[in-house]
């Protein structure tokens, strides 16, 4: 009984402990909690709170406490004064006694879930039936024209629908907007339109383009018989909506093909190739072709019918290169706008140069250095910077596919470990942020990374006179942000309606696939002490959006998102399909999960 006794006690010390640092800290916040919006008061107390907890390590705490069949404190961070202060008073009875001094447990667990529900309809509004958690869909530029599409996303679930800025124009973004409120209006429902600032992005270069020319291979069999013909189209010109498979020549002598005729031409690697005109339409014809073949611009068609003159192959779009990397390749980033190129070897596979590519922000190089990490393409490759010079450096490529990954222009450079100090808002988000001001009802601030660049926000909200009426919510995308985070947050609670999103994919690639897990739960955490509304963000249900099947994995994610207020999706053809699975899974789900915490309905069979 004395060892059960001295055990209680010991918790109490380390909970006295705990909570005397918390209001030492209180006192120090002092300055920063004047500058608080008062909507925000209590909860940025709470965060401050939350945050001076987590400098200790708990997990000694906690386990004496679920032996002795108390909370562990695990999902107290609404409510975490009030949770120590009723802890702490629970060991005091159990000992026969009370604590020798009272304190305020200030906002109550109650309290604390009634302040993050009461934002999260203000942000992102009224939740639909049977479903606590939002659902935001970007909307492609086809929304613009396509009311119905726009019609079936309200009906199907979408709360709030969100608009790109780094894409398309103000009039789509004006078309799309009309659309989504006629189709609200028409359902009785209200639709919050957010709209993304593109950000700061640093992206690969242009690459040289390859030469006007487009390859035509039938499909083989495994013993390599030929299943089906190669098919080309002939048409008079060749448009941005044209296929791959089509080549252009002159409109007359297109008028005198005729079915089954015969056409042989020289290919661009000297090889005898013929095709079959197998059916004509108007102003194209189709023809087959049984060999592979490479037909550039230029390339001259004759017909075995002595009536019709030979033709030469049109204007062809040049080849779209790539640069193929290797572990332990080195690639050049160059300062200058100079279109990249692939290495160059001799004929028995020496590298004769190495391959280049420029960078589109070049105010990065000053903030470089030796042994930095850089990732391009969503960690599809990795590598760090080798050599430093003024107008470039070398990239020893670390992590590629076996046989090689390819690097293409207007590909994501990121350096996790740097810090770049860009801003979040660049001078074309600033002009955005005009229509933004006058036709959305929330701005997503991409690429936040201090409190800084918070406040560069609201001075810009300032300008077009829309503090507390146009809503923020923050994309914590790299990792300074997230290393950031506490002070962001208690930042943007200068104004009235604040949320986050995490965006896992760039978060992802800037933190490490290791860390993205612990991330974004400790995001989690830390919005949750501040009350602030979380959108779960990045290939929620991917798949099935793109290619009209979900894997596995998209599944349990999908589930896991239910600890957020809000699940951004992306466009995909099947956009329908995915909202009406996610409601389906949000809302069935929501029995078993309330936020954070676990709920236990009765158990059913299938």
């Amino acid at each position: 009984m004395k060892i059960k006794e001295e055990k209680i006690r010991e918790l109490i010390a380390q909970l006295e402990t705990i909570l005397t640092a918390l209001q030492d800290k209180e006192e120090e916040a002092e300055e920063v909690l004047s500058h608080i919006n008062d909507e925000y008061q209590k909860s940025a107390l709470n965060l401050i709170h939350y945050n001076t907890f987590r400098t200790f390590d708990l997990r000694s705490t906690q386990k004496k406490l679920r032996n002795l069949g108390l909370t562990r404190l695990a999902n107290a961070e609404g409510h975490l004064k009030a949770s120590l202060v009723k802890t702490r008073f629970i060991l005091y009875s159990l000992l026969g006694d009370s604590p020798m001094v009272p304190i305020k447990s200030g906002l109550s667990i109650k309290n604390g879930k009634k302040l993050l529900a009461k934002r999260t309809k203000e942000l992102l509004g009224y939740r639909s039936k049977g479903r606590r958690v939002r659902i935001m869909v970007t909307q492609p530029a086809q929304a613009a024209q396509d009311y119905e599409m726009v019609y079936d996303m309200v009906r199907n679930g979408m709360n709030c629908a969100r608009i790109n800025c780094a894409h398309d124009s103000r009039e789509i973004w004006e078309k799309i907007i009309r659309n989504i409120k006629k189709a609200a209006t028409a359902q009785g429902k209200n639709v919050k339109i957010a709209m993304d600032l593109g950000g700061p992005k640093i992206r690969t270069g242009a690459i040289a383009k390859g030469p006007k020319v487009r390859k035509f291979t039938p499909v083989r069999d495994e013993s390599g018989n030929i299943v089906s013909p190669a098919l080309i189209l002939l048409v008079p010109q060749i448009t941005e909506d044209s296929e791959p498979n089509t080549i252009a020549v002159a409109s007359e002598w297109l008028g005198q093909l005729k079915e089954e005729d015969q056409l042989i031409l020289t290919d661009t690697r000297n090889k005898l190739r013929k095709l079959k005109v197998v059916k004509v339409t108007g102003a194209q014809v189709l023809a087959h072709c049984y060999e592979t073949s490479y037909i550039g611009t230029g390339t001259v068609v004759s017909n075995t019918r002595k009536d019709v003159e030979e033709c030469a192959v049109g204007e062809l779009p040049p080849i779209e290169r790539a640069i193929l990397l290797k572990i332990n390749d080195i690639l050049t980033i160059t300062k200058a706008d100079i279109p990249g190129q692939p290495s160059e070897f001799d004929e028995d596979g020496n590298l004769l140069k190495g391959a280049h590519i420029s960078c589109q922000l070049p105010a990065i190089f000053n903030r470089l250095k030796e042994g930095d990490q850089i990732v391009f393409d969503d960690g599809k490759i990795e590598g760090h910077i080798e050599t430093m010079h003024p107008d470039y450096f070398e990239v020893r490529i670390t992590r590629a596919k076996e046989k090689g990954s390819k690097l293409r222009a207007e590909k994501g450079m990121n350096f996790p470990t740097t810090d770049l100090g860009i801003s979040g808002l660049t001078e074309k988000d600033k002009i955005d942020l005009e229509f933004v001001a006058k036709h959305a009802d929330i701005v997503n601030y991409s690429f936040v990374n201090s409190k800084e660049d918070v406040e560069l926000l609201l001075t810009e909200l300032k300008k077009w006179d829309v503090v507390n009426k146009l809503s923020i919510i923050l994309k914590i995308e790299t990792r300074f942000a997230f290393d950031n985070l506490v002070e962001i947050l208690l930042t943007a609670m200068q104004v009235k309606q604040i949320g986050v999103m995490i965006a896992r994919g760039d978060l992802a690639v800037e933190t490490g696939w290791d860390s993205i897990g612990k991330v974004q739960e400790e995001m989690l955490s830390l919005c949750g002490a501040a009350h602030i509304p979380v959108v779960w963000a990045t290939q929620v249900l991917e798949s099935l959006a793109k290619k009209g099947l979900p894997s596995r994995s998209e599944i349990t994610d999908a589930t896991t998102s239910l600890k957020a207020e809000c699940v951004m999706l992306n466009k995909g053809p099947y956009i329908t399909e995915v909202l009406q699975l996610l409601n389906k899974i949000l809302s069935e789900m929501e029995r078993f999960h309330e936020k954070n915490e676990t709920m236990l309905p009765k158990l059913e069979k299938l």
